[in-house]
């Protein structure tokens, strides 16, 4: 009862900014039932069922194999469901086998997980409805950027990375942007991952002379430079991206450390009535679970003003702004996010909150 009453005044909320309601529509839920990514489907699937069960609509599970092997499998199970819209989609495999059958359909489909900036390029060349609440790599880089730039201006900067595919890429992208304008960082390092310590990197950070340092690495590797840093008396103000919004495994991260992230939208005042209404029914909004349910939502209102419009849905996807638990929802022409969700984060007493001092060591 508490769920059906919490959930329906959201559903309400966003009635207001689409009066006339249209019926609820088919979507197919394309996440991993079985394997390392079950966890991640189930989230997945309980958010969108949880939207879909107040509207009306119908949820369609579909298995997602994460190989390209099962690509045709996919295909024709996310044809043959009838659907009117798939969600989902956390492997770029799984994405990549399946836009062309849902572009020749006319199926549009909303990821929550893929990041990938080639997909979705060759989806823009191709035009296949394809549509984004994940964000992009370009996005976290410029977001991160943008951080560099309004906090630290004139700061000794150090930019490092471990490396890695991931860490290189987004390092090498904040350096070019900052060169663009002029900023040259004091010192640039490729780190040795996964080490008990790195004093020794600690210790030619300070020879630099850098007190504002930039890193591409995890939260493992960031949580021992921090700690190694505070032992050896430099003082630092440690950034890092989104892949610090992870769990502590034997080094905690110490407070003080910053991270452009996205912020839990369970803890936003856009989801405090849903949240409730989950916990009361027994799920936990983590990881996807608030996504899926708000890729649900926007296609719920995108099929809304479809009607009104006498449109189709995928031209529908580019109005809004969409209400929703993550706050208003826009696709820009690139089928992104209009603004991006990243913020600048701290990290204090076991959680990130926002920063409210980016500039000074720790």
């Amino acid at each position: 009862m508490f769920r059906s009453i919490v959930s329906s005044l959201f559903v309400a909320a966003l009635a207001l900014s689409n009066p006339a309601s249209a019926a609820g529509l088919k979507v197919a839920v394309v996440a991993p039932a079985d394997g390392p990514f079950a966890m991640l489907g189930k989230q997945i699937m309980d958010g969108a069922t949880f939207q879909a069960t107040d509207r009306g609509s119908e949820v369609i599970p579909i298995g997602e194999s994460c190989d390209p092997a099962g690509g045709e499998a996919l295909k024709k199970a996310l044809l043959a469901s009838g659907a009117e819209a798939a969600i989902g989609f956390l492997c770029t495999e799984s994405l990549e086998a399946a836009l062309p059958a849902l572009a020749e359909a006319g199926i549009p489909a909303i990821t929550v997980g893929v990041r990938s900036d080639i997909l979705m390029e060759d989806a823009l060349k191709k035009k296949w409805p394809f549509y984004r609440l994940a964000p992009t790599a370009k996005a976290e880089a410029a977001a991160i950027t943008d951080v560099i730039i309004s906090n630290w201006k004139g700061k000794p900067l150090a930019l490092i990375d471990d490396g890695t595919i991931h860490s290189r890429e987004l390092v090498e992208s904040v350096r070019n942007a900052l060169a663009e304008i002029g900023v040259t960082p004091v010192f640039t390092d490729t780190y040795r991952p996964a080490q008990e310590q790195q004093v020794s990197l600690v210790r030619r950070l300070a020879k630099s002379g850098a007190t504002h340092v930039f890193t591409g690495g995890d939260r493992h590797d960031t949580a021992i430079i921090a700690r190694d840093a505070k032992a050896e008396n430099v003082a630092i103000t440690l950034l890092g991206g989104d892949v610090l919004n992870a769990a502590d495994l034997d080094v905690p991260l110490e407070n003080g450390v910053l991270a452009v992230t996205i912020p839990d939208p369970a803890r936003s005042h856009e989801a405090a009535a849903v949240v409730d209404a989950m916990r009361a029914a027994k799920i936990e909004p983590d990881g996807y679970v608030l996504p899926a349910f708000a890729a649900m939502s926007i296609l719920e209102q995108a099929k809304d003003q479809a009607a009104k419009d006498g449109s189709a849905l995928t031209d529908a996807l580019l109005k809004g702004p969409f209400p929703t638990v993550l706050g208003p929802i826009q696709f820009n022409t690139a089928h992104e996010r209009a603004e991006t969700p990243f913020r600048l984060m701290q990290w204090k007493d076991g959680r990130f909150v926002e920063a409210l001092n980016a500039g000074n060591a720790q």
